[in-house]
């Protein structure tokens, strides 16, 4: 029958024959970085070696690290010597690193390195193809985990900011080999259901989990949607190729949660403040209009207008009665002028002269005629004041002026 014995006792065992090995004791690795975290406080650094179809828990010790030349970011390939052990607590085979190079690009961080150029290249990240989130979604469409946290979260938020928005869940495995599938198909499913927005959120996570949106169907699943959708995967230092298509990222669920609604707080705020402003604007128009009634009202207190009819009353009496007594003075002087004229017209008036006892020869066509125009035979009219007298020239003399007698 077998020996029993303590688990402690087995991993001590094991460990004791890895330490002893001189083949193990000091091995040059090569391999790609996965999982890489190093410690705030104590400076060790964490993460896998692996290869296409195996890897290896890896710790090294913060005196090590910091004789590091580079920075090691998951993807990276490096190689590494080290010892091989087991870490007796847990039972943990793991390895020991106390020297790092690096050794060019893994294998799936070229693949992914590849694939992110092709659709570059393609149009799937240009920004002409990013549309604008709407101001005040009515129904938005979430493709996550039902049971994750990023539910959970994007859920809190919306309910604090804008409660009157309608989530409509479309629930996928959000890591997983099938993931990727379900993922695309959820985005199409909610872009045909006429949502105005689309959340794809997952939780944090290791690059190994969240190495899922990184697939093709998703990207082009998402540059296909019609409906603005949001990028919300792991956190605010995880990067995945459906951020670069999406219309938009967010560091975080909550944060895209942040982005996908307006906050109601915020609006309040706003509309306070717009009411604020048109009460000031009204009562600054009520002040001018208050002022300027003050201003007629103490001038009808003061009896300002009817100051100002009584001045235009007497101006206007005033020139009235200079315009009667100019229009008197003008008709005077017309009357005395007429009346010369008409003396000076009756002065010269032949009826006038007739009137004294004088006549007028005029010929037989009743023309007047000068003494000169007579001739002996003609017949002639005396035309005086009364009377008119047809008479026959008998003879016609010439008269000596200094000797006429009348």
């Amino acid at each position: 029958m077998a020996e029993v014995i303590t688990v402690t006792a087995l991993n001590r065992y094991v460990k004791t024959l890895l330490d002893h090995n001189d083949l193990l004791y000091d091995v040059a690795l090569r391999g790609e970085i996965a999982n890489f975290v190093q410690n705030a406080k104590s400076g060790h650094c964490y993460f896998f070696l692996r290869d296409g179809q195996c890897s290896v828990k890896a710790v090294m010790f913060r005196s090590d690290a910091r004789q590091l030349a580079f920075r090691p970011q998951d993807g990276m390939q490096v190689v590494v010597r080290c010892r091989v052990t087991l870490y007796e607590r847990d039972g943990a085979f793991q390895v020991y690193v106390n020297a790092m190079f690096p050794d060019g690009v893994g294998e799936a961080q070229l693949a992914l390195e590849q694939l992110k150029a092709k659709l570059q290249a393609e149009g799937l990240f240009a920004p002409e193809h990013k549309k604008p989130l709407p101001a005040f979604p009515q129904r938005i469409g979430l493709v996550t985990s039902r049971t994750g946290a990023a539910l959970q979260d994007i859920k809190n938020v919306i309910g604090r900011r804008w409660p009157a928005v309608r989530l409509l869940l479309c629930p996928v495995n959000v890591q997983g080999f099938e993931a990727a599938g379900e993922i695309a198909a959820a985005i199409a499913r909610l872009d045909k259901a006429g949502v105005d927005e689309i959340i794809v959120a997952r939780g944090g996570g290791s690059r190994e989990d969240l190495w899922v949106f990184n697939a093709e169907a998703i990207a082009r699943a998402a540059y296909r949607c019609k409906t603005p959708l949001i990028s919300a995967i792991g956190h605010e230092i995880d990067y995945t190729i459906l951020d670069f298509v999406a219309d938009q990222r967010a560091p975080t669920p909550s944060a895209a949660a942040e982005l996908a609604v307006p906050d109601r707080q915020v609006l309040r705020a706003r509309l306070y403040e717009l009411e604020e402003n048109m009460h000031r604007n009204m009562q600054k128009r009520r002040d001018l209009c208050y002022n300027t009634c003050k201003a007629y009202a103490d001038a009808l207190a003061g009896d300002l207008p009817r100051q100002k009819l009584r001045r235009g009353r007497e101006q206007l009496s005033a020139l009235c009665g200079a315009l009667q007594a100019g229009s008197r003075a003008s008709w005077s002087e017309k009357d005395r002028r007429f009346r010369h004229a008409a003396a000076l017209a009756a002065s010269l008036s032949p009826y006038q002269v007739l009137a004294r006892g004088y006549a007028m020869v005029a010929g037989a066509d009743g023309k007047i005629r000068q003494a000169d125009q007579l001739a002996p035979g003609d017949t002639i009219r005396l035309v005086a004041a009364h009377r008119r007298a047809q008479c026959l020239v008998t003879a016609v003399e010439e008269t000596d002026e200094s000797t006429q007698n009348i």
